[in-house]
């Protein structure tokens, strides 16, 4: 009898068996096993795919772990002035920045920073601000132009401060100081703004700059190079191990200027204490010799990083040495439109020998207007009035003539006129006549408006270029253009449409205002054989009443600063054969001073041109009065700001001049100021002496 192996029998009927249980099994081991082995396989390709197809990919990963590239800045090509010296070139910086995304503790950080760089309270400040408005990738300044002692006191202590980054390159430098503020302007590190535009990495790399303001900005992109990088292998905290590769930076192009830097220098020191402004021009081809608006700013300061409390002081100067004066200074050009109105005057038929009677004042209208010259002139002739600065005569001739000629002959003389400069902003003034007035205040021309446009009051304003402009155009009766960029080539200018005829007498006239008894005798040159001819003009910025007339008008030297009148000057040399024009504008000068006057100032800098060693003689003694050069004076009004300042917090600091010799430097600007300037014409070491990339003919500038 058979017996089967017994199962078990499930709730619905079915049995289970050892041999279902088996296969049962085994099938899902199959399954499962299939499902690992996919997997495996999966993983085995994807490992491949890595390791083969994204080899290169990983591998820069892994690289980028172990070592950091860093870009270098490019140095900025040189500006150069027409003989080739140099107004902007690079010499070699140390300098600490700070990296914010790095910084640990920054109170700490600033601590030490500003106790081993001996940094002053205001830069302090200063790190403490930036710090708190940039970006994490933006590094921060701490100083520039360190000895190599600083840097190498802070580079030692570098594990114990996180964030911060030493290092060495080239930095902006400018020979001649304030006296190119204004024309180069400076270079800056780049803000947010300028780097959301470009998305330029180079933008946010340690110790590069743009040009901000001048020259450096118009041609920022001529004169940057390209960056060099550096490959350091470096520990997983970022401590530097070795360094692997370096590839040189490019410099950038050069620029070469129509600028003469000695003349440049000259005009900038010869205003003195003044505030004003000085142009000169080539009156063969219109070359800009020099432009010159003082007081300035050191662009050595603001390249780099400039103090809150310096740019106090400089902003809160009466005498506004934030304002380039040539290019947005608008001024009443006063009696220096007479040579221009009276050759407008002659084209209209008035002959030269025409003679008025000058009793002092003259009535237009319901309203008397005077001559400068309360007791009058009496009878002058065309070059009498311009010599003596009648106000008379050009009162009534330009009655008789009208407005819409002398406006004509205004604008061909460069007044009003746009000229195409490399240069971010510019005022061009007023030429007013009856077309203008009505569109502008929707009133009528009427004869009093005549009359005060005639000596260059009322509505007229210029600025000191289009003053040089006048006086070169006047020397020589071409339309001369001012230029900027030496060997531009240009067509040849038209003429301003007067006869030769006409354009002798008003020569004649302007010899007589400084060489025959006129009222710029101040300007008359002391180089043999040269002889300076011009116009001396006052502009008045407030409103004499008849009361004051009547009991007399108060000199300008008990008037406040900002009432005293202009004080200008145009003119040109030699008379007989013109090579130079000038332009002198002294902003409230009010002629309280004959040396700082306008006409002695232009004829100082004309002799430069002619005899430079007696010119600088001169300068020298005159200087000695003044407090010392523009840079000393600066130093000491510095100095007397930052006292007053301490003062108000029940502070004392001591003099300047009192000071141990041996003192440490309070900043990286005074560290940079201790140190020696590199000579223009021997700089080496301490300066880029790469050689000069070539000079495009034409660069950034346009034909005329």
């Amino acid at each position: 009898m058979k017996f089967s192996k017994p199962g078990r029998r499930l709730s619905g009927g079915k049995t289970v068996t050892e041999a279902s249980q088996s296969f049962t099994f085994t099938r899902r081991a199959m399954v499962l096993g299939g499902i690992q082995g996919g997997v495996g396989l999966m993983l085995a390709a994807r490992m491949g795919w890595i390791s083969v197809a994204e080899n290169e990919k990983y591998q820069l990963l892994s690289e980028s772990n172990r070592v950091n590239l860093t870009l270098i800045p490019p140095r900025r090509g040189w500006i150069v002035d027409r003989n080739g010296r140099p107004l902007a070139n690079n010499r070699t910086d140390f300098r600490i920045d700070l990296i914010p995304d790095r910084v640990r503790d920054a109170e700490a950080t600033i601590g030490a920073l500003a106790k081993l760089l001996n940094l002053p309270t205001d830069e302090v400040d200063r790190i403490r601000d930036d710090l708190g408005k940039a970006a994490g990738f933006r590094p921060v300044q701490v100083a520039e132009n360190l000895t190599y002692d600083q840097y190498a006191a802070v580079s030692v202590r570098l594990p114990d401060l996180p964030g911060v980054a030493p290092a060495q390159g080239f930095s902006r430098y400018y020979p001649a100081g304030a006296a190119v503020g204004h024309l180069l302007g400076y270079v800056g590190t780049a803000n947010a703004k300028e780097y959301e535009a470009r998305k330029d990495p180079l933008l946010i790399t340690p110790g590069f700059k743009v040009g901000k303001d001048g020259l450096e900005r118009a041609f920022d992109q001529h004169l940057t190079g390209k960056p060099g990088a550096k490959r350091v292998e470096v520990t997983a905290r970022g401590k530097i191990v070795r360094e692997l590769t370096t590839r040189p930076d490019t410099p950038g192009n050069s620029i070469k200027l129509t600028i003469d830097a000695g003349l440049q220098e000259y005009a900038g020191r010869r205003l003195a204490t003044q505030s004003g402004a000085v142009v000169v021009l080539d009156c063969h081809n219109g070359d800009v010799l020099a432009m010159a608006s003082m007081p300035s700013f050191d662009p050595n300061s603001f390249s780099d990083g400039i103090s809150h409390m310096e740019w106090e002081m400089l902003s809160k100067d009466d005498h506004v040495p934030l304002r380039n004066k040539v290019l947005q200074g608008l001024f009443p050009p006063g009696s220096t439109v007479k040579p221009m109105v009276a050759l407008a005057l002659l084209e209209a038929g008035v002959g030269p020998q025409e003679t008025i009677s000058c009793g002092g004042a003259i009535r237009v209208g319901n309203t008397l207007f005077h001559c400068h010259k309360r007791r009058g002139h009496g009878a002058l002739n065309m070059r009498g009035a311009i010599a003596q600065s009648c106000d008379i005569y050009f009162y009534q001739m330009a009655q008789r003539v009208g407005m819409d000629r002398i406006a004509r002959m205004a604008r061909l003389c460069g007044m009003g006129q746009k000229f195409d400069l490399p240069f971010p902003s510019q005022s061009y003034g007023t030429v007013p006549d009856p077309a203008w007035k009505q569109k502008k205040y929707d009133q009528s021309w009427q004869v009093y408006d005549t009359v005060n446009a005639t000596i260059g009051q009322g509505y007229m304003l210029i600025n000191p270029l289009q003053m040089a402009v006048m006086a070169a155009r006047l020397a020589t009766g071409r339309i001369l253009m001012p230029n900027f960029i030496f060997g531009t080539k240009r067509t040849e200018p038209g003429t301003i449409g007067a006869s030769d005829e006409h354009l002798t007498v008003i020569r004649d006239a302007m010899n007589a205002v400084v060489n025959g008894g006129g009222t710029g005798g101040a300007a008359r040159m002391s180089i043999p054989g040269v002889q300076l001819a011009g116009k001396t003009g006052t502009a008045q910025v407030r409103r004499i009443t008849m009361a004051e007339r009547g009991g007399g008008v108060r000199g300008n030297a008990s008037l406040p600063f900002k009432l005293r009148d202009h004080a200008l000057f145009q003119g040109f040399a030699p008379f007989d054969n013109p090579r130079y024009a000038i332009a002198c504008i002294i902003e409230h000068g009010g002629h309280t001073n004959r040396i700082e006057d306008a006409p002695m100032i232009a004829s100082d800098t004309l002799s430069f041109l002619f005899d430079p060693q007696k010119a600088m003689e001169k300068l020298v003694k005159l200087e000695e009065g003044w407090g010392g050069t523009p840079a000393q004076r600066a130093s000491k009004q510095m100095d007397a700001f930052r006292r007053a300042k301490a003062a108000e917090k029940g502070e004392f600091l001591p003099d300047a001049e009192n000071a141990s010799e041996n003192t440490t430097p309070p900043s990286a600007n005074a560290t940079q100021a201790a140190r020696p300037a590199p000579s223009a014409a021997n700089a080496t070491d301490s300066v880029d002496d790469a050689p000069l990339p070539p000079v495009p003919a034409t660069s950034g500038a346009t034909t005329q």
